[in-house]
């Protein structure tokens, strides 16, 4: 589809905000612009999102609903260019590529039909679009911003993805070869990086845009990212401003600093915060693995068994089609030690001193609500940068334990989550828990100050930012 190209003299700003609909992404995107709509009152922002995405973040009844959003951001809906009548197989990145093939059209006919007239004087954007958004940025004469989601040490793994190909037809394990990834192995690194063939790339628009990132981004006037500078390795931090700049760590979108008081107990209908009530601090077991990754049964049975073996108190947060593959009698042998909710207030539970472990996929939304929390964390990576987050974890941080599994597979066993929990909760080891505990409240503490010191790079980027978009 050809671009219109009549662009009218906005009588403000006004940024057009595109999404990548999928996993987590949006929650995140929508939590940074919140933000800088809030900082930002002059300037109108409009969501582009698929209709399906928009109604989860607009309508529900979680924190990043209609009665939180300001006033100057509008959700406008994009076609998710799934063809009318098409049944989708169940392969995950088949509805992503559906979406990137159409993108370029689908974003700007939504700009059309939601009356935005084109009068954009900005373009802020998920990475993961990163294509159609320069595209788009470069025919109207519009500043592009890319939004960084994910962890940062994948970040400089993509810029550098013909690099890590050639080396990894070597020997090489570790990323040592990378400015500020040598703690990072090879088999941290996301499929997409490591083995991706020229077919794949011609047949899937949304490997063919993670592979062209290192060419694409450094077009952004500038690209901020979901973390603080103090949290990287020097090194990374300098490598990423000689590839893209203008670099910004604004700090974790989807978290607000300092963290609210809990509500009442009696205000949580899961009822998660007043079984925690009657726990002693620091003794649960929170687990959850998001709500894209689940646990093969063979894992959650070892799960199951680890947890009933310790006897470690767990609030676990498992869909209730899922539970019928524990093991027979599980919940009902554990109903004094344990409690199942479909979902749980995340950030509330985190945030109750009856928490002392969370175990988790290492998403990046979930590790970062773990770290301002204090808890340190036990891991289970799928896919996506969830492997580099666990080791930024386990290795830089030294917050938490990956569950590596037999011969490094990932696979989460009974021995590993036993060791891991009897380690962490002073079980087993108290010297060695106490130290991971101690790095988790010292890991909290700097991520306090680099947020909340009037002269933190924190702030410093984030102003830098809304001067960008105000324009």
């Amino acid at each position: 589809m050809a671009l219109s190209s009549s662009i009218s003299k906005p009588e403000q700003p006004h940024v057009a905000v595109f999404a990548f609909p999928f996993g987590s992404h949006p929650i995140s995107l929508l939590s940074l612009v919140r933000k800088l709509a809030c900082a930002a009152p002059q300037v109108q922002f409009s969501f582009f999102n698929t209709a399906k995405s928009n109604a989860s973040l607009f309508h529900s009844s979680s924190s990043s609903s209609s009665s939180n959003i300001p006033h100057n951001l509008k959700p406008c809906s994009v076609d998710d260019g799934v063809p009318v009548g098409h049944v989708l197989s169940g392969n995950p990145l088949e509805e992503v590529d559906f979406f990137l093939k159409s993108s370029i059209a689908n974003f700007t006919n939504s700009m059309n039909d939601n009356n935005t007239n084109m009068r954009i004087t900005c373009l802020l954007s998920d990475a993961f679009v990163s294509s159609c958004c320069a595209d788009v940025a470069e025919h109207f004469g519009v500043p592009w911003i890319a939004a960084w989601l994910p962890c940062s040490p994948s970040l400089s793994a993509h810029l550098h993805t013909h690099l890590i190909r050639q080396h990894t037809r070597t020997n090489h394990h570790h990323l040592d070869f990378i400015p500020g990834l040598s703690e990072f192995l090879i088999s941290d690194l996301p499929g997409e990086i490591l083995s991706v063939s020229d077919d794949d790339l011609q047949s899937s628009p949304f490997l063919k845009t993670l592979s062209q990132l290192e060419l694409v981004l450094p077009k952004a006037v500038s690209v901020v990212v979901s973390s603080y500078e103090e949290l990287n390795p020097p090194a990374l931090d300098d490598d990423l401003r000689s590839k893209l700049g203008n670099v910004l760590d604004v700090g974790f979108f989807t978290v607000t600093l300092p963290l609210p008081p809990l509500p009442p107990s009696d205000s949580d209908p899961t009822g998660c915060l007043s079984w925690l009530d009657a726990q002693k601090p620091g003794s649960v077991a929170y687990i959850s693995f998001g709500t894209v990754s689940m646990l093969p049964q063979k894992e959650l049975v070892a799960l199951a068994e680890a947890l009933e073996d310790t006897k470690v108190p767990f609030l676990w947060s498992l869909k209730d089609h899922l539970r019928k593959d524990l093991p027979s009698g599980f919940s009902e042998r554990t109903k004094t030690q344990g409690k199942f909710v479909g979902w749980a207030p995340q950030k509330e539970v985190l945030s109750h001193d009856s928490v002392g472990v969370f175990l988790t996929h290492f998403g990046t939304n979930s590790v970062y609500e773990g770290v301002v929390c204090g808890v340190p964390l036990i891991g289970r990576p799928f896919f996506g940068d969830q492997h580099m987050m666990g080791r930024l974890v386990q290795t830089i941080w030294k917050d938490g334990l990956i569950l590596e599994g037999p011969n490094n597979s990932g696979e989460l066993t009974k021995p590993g989550v036993k060791q891991s929990l009897e380690l962490i909760l002073g079980l087993a080891n108290e010297e060695h828990g106490k130290k991971v505990r101690q790095g988790a409240l010292a890991l909290k503490r700097r991520v306090l100050q680099a947020h909340l010191a009037p002269t933190s790079c924190a702030a410093r980027d984030f102003k830098i930012l809304v001067a960008l978009i105000s324009k």
